[in-house]
């Protein structure tokens, strides 16, 4: 979640908010080598290494000009993939034999293969489960369990395994739980499919919000930390088909800030929450939802499903109203629907894996990661969706499909932590979206929706390459950009030069004044510095979540302080071991002083950084000039 009432919990940054320029070193290599990876409508070509090309000095003219601008950033990648549902783990651990499920995993999640980053799942059953309908905590009709006694999560037994077995291919990889339903004991009618929550027991409210927190927990203890959750699937359809729930924007709102925020907080869990996680053209929701500052001050953003709505253009919608709240892209699937693999991949490279990105997405997700030669087994939901790959249920054989192909794209060459960075659009021609990479490779993603051959220019650095791009083909272009993050600091507005708190987050008590801004008053350096100030006793978080590549890393800013405060310090966490801190403490601090954390080691791909006030009425400090400096 994004705001904590923990000192020691950092809160989760919603990173690129704006266009805000990084200065990065510029790459000094003139005929900077470019890796070409190609996919092709007749299949000859899928995700293949071509021969690599060389950037030469800019000339000529070429309509298709598609200009990489790597100092104007966006958001932050965190991942991408697909979820691992009950069908596609009961497929994966008891329809495979080992060496078949390794070649799989290998496939998916490893180096070697496409390298998915993020996979979801369902919080109990969903529509694609072989056995049935079912919950983590089901009471007999007419039962009530608001202690949660009968909880467990014995029947993921499977899910967990292939999560497991993923990380052990890519240890970086992030989870994200996603419900179908409450339990029915919750639910107007007692019925798991379909129905609402009784909205008149705040019990019911209270239990629920502990549901959560009880499978953060049990996931937490077989090893699967869980990095984010959606409230609730698809919340404005409700089915008898299979397990679903109806929560209205306004019910959602009072769910996450009155009981499921409160709970993470008592709990001490910093997974992120996660509203809406439905269609493009259900855009009202995230609007009604968002339009409550008491939800946006706990939430992390807002999620999408691509089955309503012509485009991800609704994202971008929320996003401008709303930029300080992140999107997630967390749901697509193919189908028999359609059937021909060059027009799917056409379609999918245009609208999920560049249409998304461009529209704010740090993630992106398909729908089944696995299915049978049947597109099941199903549990009353799509009975012709496939799968990332189909696996043979009679001999544990699988096919890649074109959503393994159109994710490869992606995911083979964008890296959590990645940002997108500018480039213009070719809408119904080369259209392209371009990242750059925590060790500073640029990967540039592109698509030819035009009915013939397309010759692009993409223009860098003074430099130029050209490409011709095949029907309905796509193609991933990588090179080395220049130093990454892992030399220059990745924080950012780290000096507050924007006049603002952009790209930072706080927390501090309910019901007390916020303390913390920026004002231009003797800074450090440049124009700007943060200020902890409040006429009362206060406290007061700053902080931001950084995805930075695995290493040793200290972390410093520049103190003033008049004193007396009871507690105040620098800190990181969230990085895989113990906190530390660089104590400042209530004694006053008269000139601009470094402070400087003890070297700490980076082993889950994040840390979490800030610095935290614990005052008396008038105390006043204030920092400038945070900088996280990689040094192994």
């Amino acid at each position: 979640m994004k705001k904590k009432a923990f000192k020691w919990l950092a809160v989760a940054l919603c990173a690129g908010l704006l266009q805000q320029p990084i200065l990065m070193p510029k790459a000094s290599a003139a005929g900077e080598v470019v890796s070409v990876y190609l996919t092709t409508a007749d299949k000859s070509n899928l995700l293949t290494a071509k021969p690599t090309m060389n950037f030469q000095a800019d000339s000529g003219t070429n309509s298709t000009t598609i200009d990489v601008d790597p100092s104007v950033t966006y958001q932050t990648f965190d991942g991408a993939g697909a979820a691992i549902t009950g069908s596609s783990a009961y497929l994966m651990q008891k329809k495979m034999n080992a060496t078949q499920r390794d070649t799989l995993l290998n496939d998916l999640f490893g180096s070697s293969g496409i390298g998915i980053s993020l996979v979801r799942h369902t919080i109990g059953a969903s529509d694609f489960n072989q056995d049935g309908s079912w919950t983590y905590d089901d009471a007999p009709a007419g039962e009530m369990d608001y202690n949660l006694t009968r909880f467990s999560i014995a029947k993921d037994a499977d899910v967990i395994a292939a999560i497991k077995g993923a990380m052990a291919k890519n240890s970086a990889l992030k989870v994200m739980g996603s419900p179908w339903s409450a339990p029915a004991w919750m639910k107007v009618n007692d019925q798991l499919h379909g129905s609402y929550l009784k909205y008149w027991d705040s019990g019911v409210y209270t239990s629920y919000a502990n549901y959560f927190v009880k499978y953060l927990k049990a996931y937490q203890a077989e090893g699967v930390p869980v990095y984010a959750i959606t409230v609730q699937n698809e919340p404005d359809y409700a089915t008898t088909g299979y397990p679903s729930m109806s929560m209205g924007p306004s019910e959602q709102a009072n769910f996450i800030k009155n009981y499921l925020a409160p709970a993470f907080n008592n709990n001490q869990l910093n997974t992120k929450i996660i509203g809406f996680d439905h269609n493009w053209d259900k855009s009202w929701y995230p609007d009604q939802l968002l339009a409550d500052a008491d939800v946006r001050n706990v939430i992390d953003g807002t999620a999408w499903h691509c089955y309503g709505g012509d485009n991800a253009s609704p994202q971008s919608t929320i996003h401008d109203k709303y930029p300080t709240e992140n999107i997630y892209f967390t749901e697509c699937s193919g189908g028999g629907w359609a059937t021909n693999f060059g027009d799917n991949m056409q379609w999918f490279m245009t609208n999920i894996i560049i249409g998304t990105a461009r529209n704010w997405a740090k993630t992106t997700q398909t729908w089944n990661l696995a299915l049978d030669q049947n597109g099941g087994p199903i549990n009353g939901g799509c009975t012709n969706c496939r799968g990332v790959v189909t696996i043979d249920s009679n001999t544990g054989n699988y096919t890649k499909n074109e959503e393994y192909y159109a994710l490869g794209h992606l995911t083979k060459f964008v890296k959590p932590g990645a940002v997108r960075i500018s480039t213009n659009n070719f809408s119904g021609g080369i259209e392209n979206v371009a990242f750059r990479n925590p060790d500073g490779t640029i990967s540039l993603l592109a698509v030819n929706n035009s009915s013939s051959q397309n010759t692009f220019k993409v223009r860098w650095n003074g430099q130029k390459i050209e490409y011709t791009l095949p029907a309905k083909a796509a193609v991933t272009l990588q090179w080395q950009g220049g130093s990454g993050m892992s030399i220059s600091n990745p924080i950012q507005n780290a000096g507050f030069e924007t006049g603002s708190l952009s790209n930072w987050s706080e927390w501090h008590p309910a019901g007390q004044a916020l303390a913390h801004k920026v004002d231009s008053g003797d800074p450090h350096n440049g124009t700007y510095k943060l200020v902890h100030y409040e006429g009362g006793a206060y406290q007061q978080l700053t902080s931001q979540q950084l995805t930075v590549p695995n290493g040793t890393y200290k972390l410093s800013a520049w103190v003033r302080s008049g004193g007396g405060q009871k507690a105040m310090h620098l800190y990181a966490n969230g990085y895989g071991g113990n906190e530390v801190t660089a104590a400042i403490g209530g004694t006053a601090v008269s000139s601009w002083t470094k402070y400087e954390t003890a070297s700490f080691t980076v082993t889950n791909g994040t840390v979490n950084i800030g610095v935290w006030t614990d005052a008396n009425a008038g105390n006043w400090s204030v920092f400038d000039d945070f900088e996280l400096v990689k040094i192994n």
